[in-house]
């Protein structure tokens, strides 16, 4: 069976009281309206059809080629909405399913399963419907003595039985594909003006068509989201679902419920990350690592066999068997190589610091290039800032900096070279060289005045 899918992205969303789309705002770190189309795109194999309205131009900002478009101007309701996408899909499948971007925890399984069902039943449409305790405002399902489906009531519209019915409809079908193109049109119009995909069942049971239906198992997978509420209650299932998914690949979270993982973060085997600790973003993190607590990385990669405590990362790399922490900050562009470390409130910015390097606490980096097995002092300073301009701060391997150094850059400092505590370093400083002092001198130079003001 040839399937084409339709998701309906079009509405306002006036209840979520935001300037920004509906169907755009993040859940575990990506619009909703991106798992919709995940979902939708794993159970067919042509691109879904968003039919877009409402900051339109910023949906298709965000999901670019990942979709077809099709505009509902103005939004006329549901079955409207699907009459726009006719041009683009007619005569290209069997079957056309329909879902919502606002419904981001519904499963590409469970579109299989409904797919699945209608393709065995030869009905004009197959539902899916859920059974709840609370309705949400979903339509009630009635159905008939047989047993089958022969309408759809809205909430507003219900009587008080039918008010007591808790088989929901979810709004998600699969269509007979030329059913489908021939009926849309003749839909009525609702007392608001609009045309509901909702009356289609009714349309079927008219013509002696067969309306299958099928009664999700996940009552979660079917939570739409109209509110700050109902995304709140969506991010926490996401979450549930993204922790879980980590546990069962060997990852060990010491409290779940206190650990957010975004959609696109990975996270190697053994690794286990502790309470309070956000992983954000595209973040990658390697095996046997130990996260946290409270710790924030989003977009970062760390390596295998890494310690995080306490610290926050952004846009950093930290290589293999290096650590960090408590109450480090890694800002963009910063790199810790394999086996350096960071200690207590210590930053870095596009900086990098060298193989088997340590960097004491309190001291800064900012655009600064560390060589291997240089030991940085409590308290060092990169001023690369002029009040205009930043510079550069390169420091070669074996360095020693002594405890607060202020490093003015543009500065160089050669291999095997000492600055003492205290230091203001204003001047490159030459291999193997020991300076100190405000301003920072050489030793030797300094032996020398203290000779001559003797003489003196």
């Amino acid at each position: 069976m040839r399937l084409t899918t339709v998701i309906l992205a079009a509405g306002q969303g006036t209840r979520m009281k935001s300037t920004l789309p509906k169907v755009l705002h993040p859940l575990a770190g990506k619009p909703m309206v991106h798992y919709a189309v995940a979902a939708a795109t794993e159970v067919t194999d042509t691109l879904p059809v968003l039919v877009i309205g409402h900051g339109g131009d910023q949906v298709r900002a965000a999901m670019g080629d990942r979709a077809r478009y099709a505009v509902q101007e103005p939004q006329l309701g549901t079955g409207h909405a699907v009459r726009q996408a006719r041009d683009l899909l007619s005569g290209q499948a069997d079957a056309v399913l329909v879902t919502y971007a606002d419904m981001p925890l519904l499963t590409a399984r469970s579109l299989a399963r409904l797919i699945n069902t209608h393709a065995a039943s030869g009905a004009a449409l197959t539902l899916l419907t859920v059974v709840a305790q609370d309705p949400r405002g979903f339509g009630r399902i009635v159905r008939g003595a047989d047993g089958r489906v022969v309408a759809i009531v809205e909430e507003a519209d219900c009587t008080p039985e039918q008010l007591a019915i808790r088989e929901l409809n979810t709004g998600v079908y699969c269509f007979d594909a030329e059913w489908l193109w021939a009926n849309l049109p003749t839909l009525p119009l609702s007392r608001k003006g609009e045309y509901y995909l909702t009356d289609t069942v009714a349309l079927a049971v008219a013509q002696g068509r067969l309306v299958n239906d099928l009664c999700a198992v996940d009552e979660s997978e079917l939570l739409g989201i109209n509110t700050r509420v109902h995304l709140a209650e969506a991010e926490r299932v996401l979450r549930a679902r993204i922790n879980r998914h980590w546990m069962e690949a060997g990852v060990t979270l010491m409290d779940p419920a206190t650990t957010y993982i975004d959609a696109d973060v990975t996270i190697g085997q053994d690794t286990t990350v502790l309470p309070n600790t956000y992983l954000l973003g595209r973040t990658e993190i390697g095996a046997h690592c130990r996260i946290g607590p409270g710790t924030i990385i989003e977009d970062c990669r760390i390596g295998a066999g890494c310690t995080v405590t306490l610290s926050v990362l952004e846009q950093a790399v930290m290589e293999d068997e290096s650590n960090i922490g408590p109450f480090g900050h890694l800002r963009k562009g910063a790199r810790i190589c394999r086996g350096a470390h960071m200690g207590n409130f210590g930053e870095m910015k596009n900086s990098t610091l060298g193989p088997g390097s340590k960097m004491g606490h309190f001291s800064y980096l900012g655009d600064a290039q560390v060589g291997p097995n240089v030991n940085i002092g409590a308290g060092t300073i990169t001023c690369n800032f002029d009040g205009e301009r930043k510079h550069p701060t390169v420091i070669e391997e074996d360095v020693f900096i002594g405890s607060d150094s202020m490093l003015v850059a543009p500065l160089h400092i050669g291999r095997g070279a000492k600055t003492g505590a205290g230091s203001v370093v204003t001047h490159d400083v030459p291999a193997g060289a020991v300076v100190y002092g405000v301003p920072a001198r050489p030793r030797r130079a300094a032996v020398d005045a203290d000779s001559e003001d003797a003489k003196e």
